[in-house]
């Protein structure tokens, strides 16, 4: 079948055979047995395993399949589903182990329509954990600056808490196309913030217009969680950018904790391509 996915070298179109994509000009890229593509040229690798490691993989795979942040799956699959049609191709950028991706996908067939959905991450890792999870789903190994995707060929593209890289969304999205942006609120995580730092601040919140789009909407999600045991809080822990630069006291005082009820809150950026 013809994959979602465009050959990165000539830029033509990749069958899907049973073990490798084709294209025409005899580029090859073989499937590795979870399900996943590598589609990253050496000259897009900035380094030896660019991306998540098996640790940050794990953590993120453990937390997020627990439900903790089902409040911001649900508002996904429910915008999702209000700005598509039958068939509509939908593009998970910087994908992760894929938990958004699924439950997407998932909502979309149970609503009765007919999706075909890719998803991309440069972190090797953390795809072979997207591939498992959900086996209807093309996965590449990918940088968002330079996605292996036809222009104009997609319907809706989600990026959740990834790389803005903001030429490349416009370039694959058609006219009319739908991009969701997904970013920390102010108060995200702020209990966690306040065991890591002495001094914590919020994060910052803006509307930030880009050429070639329009906003359609600015939704909220807002929620608390209790993580009830230490591995749940060092998984989350692990998972955000704070566990490379916390001082040693911050994480030691992290991990003398049980439990801990935190505020989750995030904000879903609908924009529109003119």
């Amino acid at each position: 079948m013809t994959s979602l996915f465009r050959c990165p070298v000539c830029g033509g179109a990749l069958t899907r055979e049973a073990h490798a994509c084709r294209c025409e000009k005899g580029h090859s890229y073989d499937i590795a047995r979870e399900g996943y593509t590598y589609l990253l040229p050496p000259n897009q690798k900035h380094s030896a395993a660019p991306g998540d490691d098996k640790g940050m993989a794990a953590a993120r795979r453990e937390f997020l399949s627990k439900g903790y942040y089902a409040p911001l799956l649900n508002t996904l699959c429910t915008e999702i589903l209000a700005r598509t049609g039958d068939s509509p191709t939908l593009l998970d950028t910087g994908c992760g182990e894929g938990y958004y991706t699924a439950g997407v996908f998932q909502a979309l067939l149970s609503a009765g329509k007919t999706p075909r959905m890719a998803g991309t991450d440069i972190s090797k890792s953390i795809l072979r954990l997207a591939a498992k999870r959900e086996k209807q789903v093309e996965f590449a190994v990918a940088s968002s600056y330079h996605l292996p995707v036809t222009d104009g060929t997609v319907d809706v593209l989600l990026n959740c808490f990834s790389p803005l890289a903001i030429e490349e969304f416009r370039r694959v999205l058609r006219p009319g196309g739908v991009f969701l942006y997904v970013v920390p609120a102010a108060d995200h995580l702020w209990e966690l913030k306040q065991v890591l730092y002495d001094r914590p601040y919020p994060n910052e919140e803006k509307e930030t217009p880009y050429e070639g789009f329009t906003y359609d909407a600015i939704v909220p999600v807002d929620a608390r969680v209790t993580l009830e045991s230490q591995a749940d809080i060092h998984a989350l822990f692990q998972m955000t950018p704070y566990y490379w630069k916390t001082p040693k006291a911050g994480a030691e005082r992290l991990a003398a904790l049980d439990t801990l009820d935190c505020r989750i809150a995030f904000r879903v950026h609908i924009f529109r391509k003119l």
